[in-house]
């Protein structure tokens, strides 16, 4: 029988140093991201290059605005 997945994301306490963490928070900054998804973009990134990261794992899931519609501008008149 297979595993269910959790429907919530997992939650962990992370410990860093504080200068890591502001280099961290920085780096995130300059990619648009919050330090957090930033923290997961690399952990994938690394469990990726060691082929560690299991098939079934879901995309990090994206944030802002949905894609589709029309791009703003001045309104018909």
């Amino acid at each position: 029988m297979p595993k269910r997945r959790p429907q919530q994301r997992k939650q962990v306490l992370l410990r860093l140093d504080p200068l890591v963490y502001d280099a961290l928070a920085r780096w995130a900054s300059d990619e648009l991201r919050s330090a957090n998804a930033q923290i997961e973009f690399l952990l994938r990134k690394a469990l990726q290059d060691a082929g560690r990261l299991p098939g079934e794992a879901r995309p990090i899931p994206r944030r802002g605005r949905p894609p589709g519609g029309s791009a703003p501008g001045p309104s018909p008149e």
